[in-house]
């Protein structure tokens, strides 16, 4: 039996390559997207972070401003405060109601003196 052999000017090209369409975006057109992504977000962040310092340091000066309002109405209290007091001692000691016997504040004097000196 005689051998079979390849046709003359041989056989064509055998295709061995995957012939399949190209899925998705090229790795660089990846990183573009999501470097434009990121871009955004930190655009954004920036004009968030502006926008929380705007917002305190308005806060602060508005405190700023309330400060002496805040003062005046705690000092109306403490006088309110005060006079209760004084009103209330009045009634429970009638007119007497000085904590010294003179008008003028004598420094106590605390001293240990021995009963008997020797020499």
């Amino acid at each position: 039996m005689p051998q079979d052999m390849p046709p003359v000017g041989g056989y064509g090209p055998v295709q061995y390559k995957r012939n399949l369409p190209a899925r998705g975006f090229k790795p660089a057109t990846l990183l573009a997207i999501g470097g434009g992504v990121m871009l955004y977000g930190w655009w954004r962040y920036g004009k968030g972070a502006r926008e929380q310092r705007e917002l305190a340091r308005e806060k602060m000066w508005a405190r700023i401003h309330l400060i002496p309002v805040l003062q005046a109405e705690e000092d109306r209290d403490q006088v309110r405060r005060y006079l209760a007091d004084q009103a209330r001692e009045k009634e429970l000691l009638g007119d007497n109601f000085k904590p010294y016997h003179g008008d003028r504040f004598y420094k106590p004097t605390f001293a240990a003196t021995p009963g008997s000196v020797t020499k």
